[in-house]
């Protein structure tokens, strides 16, 4: 297929009193995206909504919230394979806090296709809160999805900031890169936002960034977030100028829904004005065999 309606959520973190209230919130924020979307993205840290339903004296303690957090992993599974087989859609849900291994714990995207089947995605680079404060590993290696739509992939957040993972999956034929994100700061919201449309530039593909909102002082972990819902292209033939191809409101909640034409960025990396996504493996050889800048070879270390 040549065309895919995506829809990126800039989703309203919210205290849920019972599980029931969780699924019927979720269940209706994914119904409305499904209008009108063949896949849908929700951020990172989403998820985390779930320390309400455990008690109180854990929801300061990210830590300890790890390990409890787990009872609820099936049902939030079993959920989002039911909403992505009931709206017959892609769904990538929120990222949550996954023991992939015992004490080893990774925050894990789960990717479900229309049949409710679930394959995944873990964060690979940790920022330092992650690391140093929750005790976040990085996952399982990198992945790509393959889809009616063609091949994707999915870089959590502070991934999205590093050019070597969209590289291999570009290599691997991803055309479209999912980036879900928890951002409690502007700043951290531009880096991911610039990291996202580098990427979406260097592979002359989309990109579609999901951002958490919060307002949350009962939540430790997820106090603060901001951020806007967007999708990126190359800045060429028949794409916009800016490299913006749609973009909410900055701490608007909500879902951002736009059709891809793939058939225009498959155009670009044929015959665009630049070439970026050829280039890269040139590029890269040129760097690791010294390239030289004003006549000066660049020093290796």
């Amino acid at each position: 297929m040549t065309s895919l309606r995506v829809a990126a959520a800039a989703y309203p973190f919210q205290r849920h009193a019972h599980w029931d209230d969780y699924e019927a919130a979720l269940s209706r924020f994914v119904a409305e995206g499904a209008e009108g979307a063949d896949m849908l993205v929700m951020p990172e840290y989403a998820s985390l909504e779930l320390v309400a339903l455990l008690p109180q004296a854990l929801w300061d303690d990210v830590r300890a919230q790890r390990g409890a957090l787990q009872r609820f992993l099936p049902a939030f599974l079993d959920l989002h394979a039911r909403l992505a087989r009931q709206h017959g859609v892609y769904l990538l849900a929120a990222t949550y806090l996954a023991e992939a291994a015992a004490g080893h714990f990774v925050n894990r995207a789960h990717f479900f296709g229309p049949d409710g089947e679930c394959l995944v995605q873990d964060k690979l680079v940790m920022t330092r809160f992650e690391a140093e404060e929750w005790g976040i590993e990085s996952g399982e290696g990198l992945k790509v999805f393959d889809t009616a739509y063609g091949k994707l992939g999915v870089n959590i957040c502070y991934d999205a900031e590093f050019p070597d993972f969209a590289r291999a999956q570009a290599a691997a034929g991803m055309e479209v890169l999912l980036v879900p994100s928890f951002t409690g700061a502007s700043s951290g919201y531009t880096r991911v936002r610039v990291g996202a449309m580098a990427r979406a530039l260097e592979h002359q593909i989309y990109t579609v960034h999901a951002p958490c909102l919060a307002d949350a002082p009962w939540s430790y972990a997820v106090e603060t977030a901001v951020g806007a819902a967007a999708i990126y292209a190359p800045a060429d033939n028949g794409l916009p100028e800016s490299g913006i191809v749609a973009e909410g409101g900055f701490n608007a909640p909500g879902w951002l829904c736009h059709t891809l034409d793939l058939e225009l960025t498959r155009e670009v990396r044929r015959d665009g004005h630049v070439l970026n996504a050829r280039d890269q493996a040139w590029a890269t050889r040129q760097a690791a065999g010294g390239a030289t800048l004003n006549g000066f070879k660049v020093a290796q270390r």
